[in-house]
């Protein structure tokens, strides 16, 4: 699958931490409506793409270290999944007895050329632009807090 639900919940990480803020797994789980389990196996990962960065003791948690101007959705889905395709048929090792030399499947050309385009359009814009057009105000602190308008 193209779009799993680890880079949806990566991304609900990431908006939980654009605040700039160092946020503790327990409350980033709560912020965005993911399990802790989850929310701890995609901080690594993310930690180990270079996007946030774990600070330890009584005030630890994550912060962003990559600024979110500087990434895309691409880059996010990119570092949770092992190939960002639209299906395992455009995976370059696959072998489909419906599309070889003797035989063009018409579905793997279309799905190439959309796949093409998704690229694209998931460099085009930075996460912080994502997060500005949606006017995100809410700070981490007032979610922790419980002063969700």
């Amino acid at each position: 699958m193209l779009i799993t639900r680890e880079c949806d919940y990566s991304l609900r990480i990431l908006r939980a931490l654009s605040q700039g803020e160092t946020i503790n797994v327990p409350t980033i789980a709560e912020m965005e409506n993911i399990s802790v389990a989850i929310t701890y196996k995609l901080t690594r990962k993310l930690e180990k793409a270079g996007i946030i960065r774990s600070f330890r003791g009584a005030k630890g948690g994550y912060k962003l270290q990559t600024p979110l101007d500087e990434l895309t959705l691409y880059d996010v889905f990119v570092n949770i999944e092992r190939e960002f395709l639209l299906t395992e048929c455009l995976e370059d090792q696959y072998d489909c007895v419906n599309n070889s030399s003797e035989k063009s499947c018409q579905f793997h050309n279309e799905l190439c050329r959309i796949q093409k385009v998704l690229l694209k359009e998931c460099q085009s814009k930075s996460i912080a632009e994502i997060l500005s057009s949606e006017d995100f105000q809410e700070t981490a602190e007032e979610k922790q807090d419980g002063k969700n308008i």
